[in-house]
């Protein structure tokens, strides 16, 4: 754990429905929570503003690839979702094929969606533990409908690449790296990143 990580560990008789950590986090706008399947909340402070505009940045290419492509959906960082687990999670960008996304209902979608991306990304802060995002990644790939995750270390200038029951892909200092299958034609040029 690090200074800008708090895990909160709940009485187990005390049990929070989705609609009381949705309301939680509602109360609580200024700090980012996400619920392991534990059942711990986990309380993160804000992003330093340079993973803060790298973040936006990614945020912004993937959401208009998504625009073009028309076949997803994009997400940004402060997008909550549920996993199987129960677990409650909020990757830096994430997309999801349209099917899968309206199949959810109206009241579904305006929440923590019960449901995994398709895409999940998450950006490495300098702050941020790498085992820590690396165990939140393998979560994921537990996931049905996962497909693909990327966690950029901006720190030791590496990209791993998640795919569900594959071994874990480590690039050093790419210059870009491609959405292959999961997002065609989706390149990210890691200059800006770094």
């Amino acid at each position: 754990m690090h200074s800008s990580e708090i895990i909160l560990q709940l009485p187990p008789q005390l049990k929070m429905t989705d609609e009381d950590f949705f309301e939680l986090c509602q109360m609580n706008r200024d700090l980012q929570i996400e619920q392991n399947k534990l059942g711990q909340l986990l309380i993160m402070t804000p992003e330093g503003s340079t993973t803060g505009n790298r973040n936006l940045g990614i945020g912004a290419y993937l959401y208009l690839w998504a625009e073009k492509d028309g076949t997803g959906i994009a997400f940004g960082s402060s997008t909550g979702f549920t996993l199987s687990t129960g677990a409650k999670k909020s990757p830096d960008a994430s997309w999801m094929r349209l099917d899968r996304w309206n199949s959810l209902t109206p009241e579904e979608q305006e929440k923590f969606a019960p449901i995994c991306p398709d895409f999940v990304l998450e950006l490495r802060s300098s702050s941020d533990r790498l085992k820590t995002l690396q165990e939140k990644m393998e979560e994921y790939m537990e996931e049905p409908g996962v497909q693909l995750g990327w966690l950029i270390d901006r720190k030791n200038r590496k990209v791993y690449i998640y795919r569900p029951g594959m071994e874990t892909e480590c690039l050093n200092n790419p210059a870009t790296v491609s959405g292959d299958r999961v997002l065609p034609g989706f390149v990210l040029n890691l200059s800006k990143v770094w």
